[in-house]
C-alpha cells in the first residue's frame, strides 16, 4: 500500500497535526527579520530545556531533536525517530527550500524564539545548515542538507509503513476518501490563514 495515495494522506495527517485552529496561540509582535539578524548567544542548559509554552509548536510536547522510536514495531524504521516538530521543519525546507528563521515563523505562526530553539537542535544534529540568502538579504536562511534530507525521507517511510499497516484491513475507496476529506480539510485552513503548504503540481 505504499502508493503515492499513502504518501499524499501521511503528509496531510502531518499537516493536522500543525493546525492552528485545533490549538489556538499567541504570537508575539516582534517577531520580525530584525530579531533574527541579531547575533545568536552560545546555547545554554536552560535553551535545550523542553519548551511547554503555548507557542511551542510544530511539537507543544518538545522542541526539534531527535527522539526514542515509538512503541510501532516497523522494522524498516531508523533506530532514532524524528519528533513531530523536527518533521514538520524538515518537510516545509524540503519542500519550499531555504527559509529564514522569520519565515518559518510566520509558515507555522510562532514566536521567532521558538523557532530558534527548534531548528537549533536540527542544526546540531547536522539536519539544517545556515546560509547566506540567495535574493541577497541580510537574513540568512535555513537549507536542509543531505543528512537532513535522509533522515527526513527515512522518517516519512516508517510514518507511511505504520499508516500503511493501521489502514490494510480498510477497502481502498476508503483510504482514498479518507485523504480527500483530510486535503480539504487543510486547504480551507491555510486559506483561511493565507498560508498555503507548498505542494507538488497536480496534488487534489
Amino acid at each position: 500500500m505504499l502508493d503515492r495515495r499513502l504518501e499524499r494522506l501521511e503528509r496531510e495527517l502531518m499537516l493536522v497535526a500543525r493546525c492552528s485552529v485545533l490549538t489556538p496561540r499567541e504570537r508575539k509582535v516582534q517577531a520580525t527579520e530584525a530579531h533574527e539578524a541579531e547575533p545568536q548567544k552560545p546555547s545554554t542548559k536552560s535553551d535545550a530545556r523542553t519548551d511547554t509554552g503555548k507557542d511551542a509548536h510544530p511539537d507543544t510536547r518538545a522542541e526539534a531533536r531527535t527522539a526514542p522510536p515509538t512503541n510501532l514495531g516497523a522494522e524498516s524504521c531508523t533506530p532514532t525517530r524524528l519528533d513531530r516538530s523536527g518533521y514538520l521543519l524538515l518537510s516545509r525546507l524540503d519542500a519550499e527550500g531555504a527559509m529564514s528563521i522569520g519565515q518559518l515563523a510566520d509558515a507555522f505562526q510562532l514566536d521567532v524564539s521558538t523557532v530558534n530553539r527548534q531548528t537549533g537542535a536540527l542544526l546540531r544534529a547536522g539536519l539544517v545548515q545556515r546560509i547566506a540568502d540567495p535574493d541577497g538579504g541580510l537574513a540568512r536562511k535555513l537549507r536542509i542538507t543531505p543528512q537532513g534530507v535522509d533522515r527526513m525521507a527515512a522518517e516519512r517511510t516508517c510514518r507511511q509503513t505504520d499508516l500503511s499497516r493501521l489502514l490494510e484491513s480498510w477497502p481502498s475507496e476508503e483510504v482514498a476518501r479518507l485523504e480527500d476529506v483530510l486535503t480539504r480539510f487543510n486547504r480551507e485552513v491555510e486559506r483561511q490563514e493565507g498560508r498555503a503548504w507548498p505542494r507538488e503540481t497536480g496534488d487534489v
